[in-house]
């Protein structure tokens, strides 16, 4: 019998997510300058979109 993909060890973070943790919410937000940890503590963070890039088949 043969072990599904999904559950073998060793990649599973590499797919794609689509839920971020706060310091990467916070990573991406500082990036497109919407937030600075001089305004105060990173509560009621804006919601952050994790677009999935597709590549084309050759």
């Amino acid at each position: 019998m043969s072990l599904d993909s999904s559950l073998k060890a060793g990649g599973g973070l590499k797919r794609h997510r689509n839920v971020l943790t706060r310091a990467e919410r916070i990573a991406k937000l500082e990036d497109r300058d919407k937030f600075d940890m001089k305004d105060g503590k990173p509560l009621h963070l804006p919601k952050v979109a994790s677009r999935k890039l597709k590549t084309g088949k050759k």
